[in-house]
């Protein structure tokens, strides 16, 4: 097999390495399907926390197809690390475990497909981070970058896994990469162009604090150099005090006039908070020599991505829309800021990850919201964050509260509750793995009970 240079070093590198793959979902089997194009005949080690039977089918099945593979699947997943000196992590899995601590101190190397990918692309990678926008603006670089006819790839949490691209990468492709920043703690090196949108308290669960989140984050900008470019919001304090210390060519997206390019009312995203998406998007774009004109063909034919403030229509005369990433209050708190004072109820709660609410509260204080629907766990802490704004206000009523534990139940009350033209919305402010098994089966819940309670009887 032909190799670029890169991947030739890292073939050497690793050749008499015992190599381990921790988590094995989507990710984890890119990374073994990379390893084999380079080492066909090595044993290479599975770990994952996850019994065989609650593995994904493609996983089981690439498992059964791989004689040459040693597995540690389950709750004594980390207890071989120490038969390892390569361990190729997935971003689910903590660099906090004590294991991993542990194996670091013996000598362990421990990569993620993030760092290799970064280190060994010969092709220009655009990186998109930020704690909420990123998904929406990096989908909508790289449509701009596909009309206007560049070579353009859709890259990590929101595209394809990256590894795989490797092997055929030249310094003419473009690589358009989402990055959470589970994949940006341990990198070495940033991309050329870096977006830095916005931090936020979130996963607070996983991290040891909220400084250590936003770090990892700021990785994105941290190793570039004075040939790279940074595209930031100065809007966000945290941002931009990161920004001041970048060695890059730095660009605020709030100094770009979107009316110059496109006008506001043809851009197919709602809100104030997607316009920042758009400045950002339309900004890599004029770094890369893109005109007026087909920047903003590329924002006109985008289409906007589900469980974003999605509108999922009309039925029985109420507006319900579909906010299921909203996992954070700011991103509640900018969905209202969209809809206005027509939405009327609103399902709040999910997943703990110990973040303040009492924001939000102030939001739903100055709103028309009359019911609240509320789910575990963050529920009852919304609730409270809630009535105590009410109460220390005493100028009005708060809102109907509802706790449930379905979102079969959730919709049923929200077609009682809601009234003709007024607005339901599906925007939790919290995580979804309460009740949940994640933002897409919440908002495909939604749906399905909208429309099943909205037939006409």
């Amino acid at each position: 097999m032909i190799l670029n240079k890169n991947l030739d070093n890292l073939k050497r590198d690793w050749l008499e390495k015992n190599i381990l793959i921790l988590g094995f979902a989507r990710e984890g089997r890119d990374n073994l399907a990379f390893l084999r194009k380079i080492f066909p005949e090595k044993i290479i080690g599975i770990g994952d926390r996850s019994d065989f039977k609650k593995l994904e089918k493609e996983s089981q099945q690439l498992i059964k197809s791989d004689e040459r593979i040693n597995l540690y699947l389950g709750k004594n997943y980390l207890k071989n690390l120490d038969k390892y000196d390569i361990i190729l992590k997935t971003p689910g899995i903590p660099f906090h475990l004590k294991e991993l601590k542990l194996a670091k101190k013996r000598g362990v190397i421990i990569v993620s497909q993030t760092s290799i990918f970064l280190e060994n692309c010969p092709g220009t990678i655009i990186g998109i981070t930020g704690t909420k926008g990123k998904s929406t603006t990096t989908s909508l670089t790289h449509n701009i970058l596909k009309e206007a006819g560049l070579k353009t790839e859709l890259v990590g949490n929101i595209g394809t896994p990256v590894l795989s691209f490797l092997f055929k990468a030249k310094e003419k492709d473009i690589y358009v990469y989402e990055l959470s920043s589970h994949q940006l703690f341990d990198i070495k090196k940033s991309p050329a162009i870096a977006v830095f949108l916005n931090v936020f308290p979130e996963h607070l669960d996983y991290y040891r604090n909220f400084k250590e989140y936003a770090l990892a984050k700021g990785n994105i900008t941290r190793f570039q150099n004075k040939n790279d470019y940074l595209i930031f919001n100065a809007k966000n304090k945290i941002v931009k005090e990161i920004a001041k210390k970048s060695k890059a060519r730095k660009i605020d997206l709030n100094s770009l006039k979107l009316e110059k390019i496109i006008k506001i009312n043809d851009i197919p995203l709602k809100g104030e908070f997607n316009l920042q998406n758009v400045k950002a998007a339309s900004a890599v774009g004029k770094i890369l020599g893109l005109n007026n004109k087909s920047i903003a063909k590329g924002i006109r034919k985008f289409k906007p991505l589900p469980y974003r403030l999605e509108f999922i229509g009309q039925y029985k005369e109420i507006n319900f829309y579909n906010d299921a990433l909203a996992t954070i209050p700011e991103a509640t708190i900018a969905a209202l800021d969209a809809l206005g004072n027509d939405v009327q109820t609103i399902m709040l709660g999910g997943f703990e990850r110990n973040i303040d609410f009492s924001k939000l509260a102030g939001r739903i204080f100055k709103s028309k919201i009359k019911t609240a629907i509320l789910f575990p766990t963050t529920g009852p802490k919304i609730w409270q964050a809630i009535e105590k704004k009410f109460k220390k206000a005493r100028t009005k009523k708060p809102p109907v509260s509802f706790f449930v534990d379905n979102m079969r139940e959730a919709v049923k009350i929200s077609y009682q509750k809601t009234e003709k033209n007024k607005i339901c919305l599906l925007s939790t402010a919290s995580s979804s793995f309460s009740i949940f098994k994640d933002y897409r089966e919440k908002g495909d819940l939604f749906k399905k009970y909208v429309k099943k309670y909205g037939k006409k009887s």
